[in-house]
């Protein structure tokens, strides 16, 4: 602003300046004119004065003109210099302008250089997390070697002590030779004296049966070394048969048999490390997908050729795998996760349960599962132990152009999953939490072409593709519109919603940032909003783009195709009504069952229920409440604060719980800013404060014993009460 302020003024002066040097020429022109008219014409004036008076008056107007304009010229030049000035201060503020713009220019430079630092220090950060990951790896293999010598060193005492026996017998029997070769030596001296004497006979008589006594030691210690010796060489023969049998046992059991004495969470890494050097184009999509087959078949031999490769370099390692490629197709499936949450690393609600639960279970069934997440920067990643990033970049389009995306593999509850990375300058997922942002259908729309674009990349052909609620629906109409073009062409696509209140809708010009037709798709019959025709649900293109359609209960699935139930989407779903189908969820049996939980202060059973006794004054304790009448129920509700689970119901639950003498805890959160149920408790429950602020990490430890009260305004998640009992 003032730069524009001082170039009008430089201009206004420069005009001004113009301006006066016209009038100095001007008045210059008339003063010369002036003095010549007055030399030639002044003997003429005198000789003319009378006659020409008009003349004469004319001439001094036109004095007094010129009077006036030198008067006018003084001013304009005082002005002038004024300006002038004026224009020697603006250029020093010009200069002050300048100065400070390169002071600008400077910090601009201090800035990237601090963003460069900024860089380098999370590169390192990145090498950092990879060194620990390698180091736990390493830590492993070093326990297995240690079972290994321990298994040999205790061959080794057994066969030494058998050796240490064979030896104390082959030294007696030295010393035994000796006194016979003393003996040998004394009859010699004997002889040589030829002792007639009775007494020397009898002593020779004596020495012979000593002798002769000596010999049948000697016979029965080199008959019992030799039985030892025999001993000895039949426990190695036996020992080298049965160490035999076993190898052969082993091979046939490779061939034809799974093997189960390795853990999921084997077979899970073998799989990462094959994918690994398939997207690092070590392995071709072929050798790969053999590889994956034997993994997926729990295959003996695939497993002792990683076991003989531990010592050995990469490529090694390789070649050796590639021996293997011949083995035969399995006859389960090939089932991939696309979800937000999978639990314990990243979990909000009951989504990340059932990805998780679920993946166990199909695994447990023979079919091969896995997993891709988005890396959040908020995950739990002490729950992570071998966390690593894959040497390859994964380009995914968005907003008319291709971006990178990291790749990190671990193995989690036994089961492989892959984190997408996006290097966006939006930072879709490190916003230190998992939801609730103004741009979630972007961040969402962008990870699932991202995790479509890493089975592309990576020579997947699953048979089932899975996607969960509307973070993951977009999965849907890009696999179809995009990408079985392209060839990732295998799959069916099953799609799962946990909750219809949460549809992610969005403008629909929103939709084409992930390379989707808004024309084609913003229309009645694909994606385009019951209520809101100029908005796209993603919710909607799921169930239409799907192949089959699951809720988590039978019940539900009935209750969302009524117009009160179904949020918007109840004519959609009677539409597409022969693939719409409620499965009814369960719990994981192994992580909630009290007879083995290690969370749990006692573990009990229905047989004895003592433990539930025990537990229950545990929390009692833990949380400060009264523990008096250890008979007083102790009630628990678990729940998400939003109007869905009937808030008012929790409400009117804790004030008859404590009007009837009961003890109350509340274990939840809401994202609902109305929502004020703490202050509406602590008006008239004063000591209510301590337990509902103290509750973290309980969730658990809440299940030990207390009841459960469910309480919902519709049915999504009644089915499924996990209560311990």
């Amino acid at each position: 602003m003032r730069l524009a302020e001082t170039d009008a003024r430089i201009r206004v002066a420069a005009q001004e300046k113009i301006h006066v040097e016209l009038l100095e020429d001007q008045l210059q022109k008339l003063q010369h004119e002036l003095t010549h008219r007055g030399v030639s014409e002044h003997s003429e004036l005198d000789v003319f004065a009378n006659q020409n008076e008009p003349a004469n008056e004319d001439l001094v107007l036109n004095n007094s003109e010129i009077h006036s304009f030198s008067k006018e010229l003084d001013s304009l030049k005082t002005e002038n210099l004024s300006l002038k000035n004026d224009i020697k201060v603006l250029k020093a503020e010009l200069n002050s302008v300048k100065d400070a713009d390169e002071r600008v220019v400077m910090l601009e430079m201090e800035r990237s250089s601090l963003e460069s630092s900024l860089k380098e220090l999370e590169s390192k950060l990145s090498i950092s997390q990879e060194d620990v990951a390698k180091l736990s790896t390493l830590k492993v293999e070093c326990k297995d070697l240690y079972e290994k010598v321990e298994n040999l060193q205790g061959l080794l005492a057994k066969a030494t002590k058998q050796a240490d026996q064979a030896i104390s017998v082959l030294q007696q029997n030295q010393e035994l030779r000796k006194k016979v070769d003393k003996l040998e030596e004394s009859l010699d001296e004997a002889n040589i004296y030829k002792l007639s004497s009775e007494k020397m006979q009898q002593y020779n008589e004596l020495m012979q049966q000593k002798m002769k006594l000596l010999e049948e030691r000697l016979q029965r210690s080199d008959e019992e070394i030799h039985s030892y010796v025999q001993l000895y060489q039949e426990s190695v023969k036996e020992f080298q048969d049965t160490l035999h049998s076993l190898k052969e046992e082993s091979k046939k059991r490779a061939v034809h048999e799974p093997v189960d004495d390795m853990p999921w969470e084997f077979w899970s890494r073998l799989l990462l490390i094959i994918d690994g050097w398939l997207l690092e184009k070590k392995l071709s999509t072929s050798e790969a997908k053999l590889l994956r087959e034997m993994v997926w078949k729990r295959n003996g031999r695939i497993r002792d050729a990683y076991m003989e490769c531990k010592e050995k370099n990469e490529h090694e390692a390789i070649s050796t795998f590639l021996k293997l490629t011949s083995s035969s197709i399995s006859s389960g499936l090939h089932v991939i996760h696309i979800a937000a949450e999978m639990a314990p690393v990243a979990k909000v609600g009951g989504l990340g349960d059932v990805v998780a639960g679920l993946g166990k279970a199909l695994q447990k069934k023979g079919h091969l599962v896995e997993i891709v997440l988005p890396k959040y920067d908020c995950m739990q990643y002490d729950r992570i132990d071998d966390l690593r990033a894959l040497d390859v970049v994964v380009e995914s389009y968005f907003d008319g152009r291709l971006f990178k995306n990291k790749v990190w593999v671990s193995t989690i509850e036994g089961l492989p999953v892959y984190f997408i990375e996006p290097h966006h300058p939006d930072k879709f997922f490190w916003r230190g939490q998992f939801y609730g942002e103004h741009d979630d259908f972007r961040r969402f729309s962008f990870f699932s072409r991202a995790a479509l674009e890493l089975l592309l990349q990576a020579g997947k052909q699953p048979d089932i593709i899975h996607c969960h609620d509307w973070q993951t629906a977009f999965v849907a109409p890009l696999y179809w519109d995009l990408y079985v073009p392209k060839g990732l062409n295998s799959a069916r696509v099953c799609f799962t919603c946990h909750n219809f209140e949460y549809q992610g809708t969005a403008p629909a010009k929103e939709l084409a940032s992930c390379g989707l037709d808004v024309q084609q798709l913003n229309r009645p019959d694909r994606m385009q909003d019951n209520s809101a025709h100029d908005r796209i649900n993603p919710l909607k293109g799921a169930i239409v783009f799907s192949n089959i359609v699951t809720t988590v209960s039978p019940s539900y699935a009935q209750e969302v195709r009524t117009s009160e139930g179904g949020q918007g989407l109840h004519s959609t779903l009677n539409f597409h009504s022969k693939k719409f189908v409620g499965i009814l969820n369960g719990i994981d049996t192994d992580a909630w069952n009290p007879a083995t939980d290690t969370f749990l202060k006692v573990q009990y059973n229905a047989n004895d229920l003592q433990g539930k006794a025990e537990n229950k004054e545990s929390i009692r304790k833990h949380l400060g409440l009264s523990s008096a009448d250890a008979r007083k129920p102790l009630v628990g509700c678990i729940t998400r604060l939003v109007p869905q689970k009937g808030v008012h119901l929790i409400r009117h639950a804790i004030y008859r719980t404590l009007e009837l003498g009961g003890q109350f805890i509340l274990l939840g959160s809401s994202p609902v800013p109305h929502i004020q149920v703490y202050p509406i408790l602590l008006s008239s429950f004063s000591f209510l404060r301590k337990h509902i602020f103290n509750i973290c990490n309980l969730y658990i430890k809440l299940g030990q014993g207390g009841d459960l009260t469910v309480n919902n305004n519709c049915e999504p998640w009644l089915h499924h009460i996990e209560v311990w009992c």
